[in-house]
């Protein structure tokens, strides 16, 4: 198992992982609307000049089988850089394995090493068992928009 920094030649493989991961939301109810992106926009706004997110692979022996999706963000009150997670999936079949705990540990690695101040992020309201995954990596609900939690993931440790 092994987690990287995705480049521009994963450009293809992660639009398919965001293709997977909207089959994913609908599923969950969290997501009903079309995917506009595509391979250049991926390339121009992942990997040009200005990238405006990051993404991190998980990959077994040469197979990518999730990815982190994610932004920095800044609050001028405090001063301090947070991390929103904007997607993660592991591919159906691959979930329960261990593979979604790397990847949120190479995510709170990422975090440390930047000096974020935590990682924030939202899940569906009927996708209780991650809500459960993410209170044991140490997460707690920030807030409840309806029935929507906000997790945010503290970098100090607890």
């Amino acid at each position: 198992m092994h987690v990287r920094k995705a480049s521009k030649q994963d450009s293809s493989q992660l639009l398919e992982l965001i293709k997977l991961k909207a089959e994913f939301d609908r599923s969950m109810k969290g997501f009903d609307g079309e995917i506009s992106t595509s391979i250049e926009k991926i390339e121009r706004t992942l990997f040009g000049d200005h990238p405006f997110a990051h993404a991190l692979l998980l990959e077994v022996a040469g197979e990518v089988l999730g990815f982190a999706l994610f932004h920095y963000r800044y609050s001028s009150f405090s001063g301090d850089p947070s991390i929103w997670l904007d997607d993660l999936l592991v591919v159906g079949e691959r979930r329960s394995k261990g593979y979604g705990r790397e990847l949120m540990q190479a995510l709170k690695a990422q975090a440390k090493q930047s000096l974020a101040s935590h990682i924030s992020w939202t899940a569906s309201p009927h996708n209780t068992r991650v809500h459960e995954f993410y209170k044991k990596l140490g997460a707690d609900v920030e807030r409840m928009d309806g029935q929507r939690p906000y997790f945010r993931w503290e970098m100090c440790d607890k």
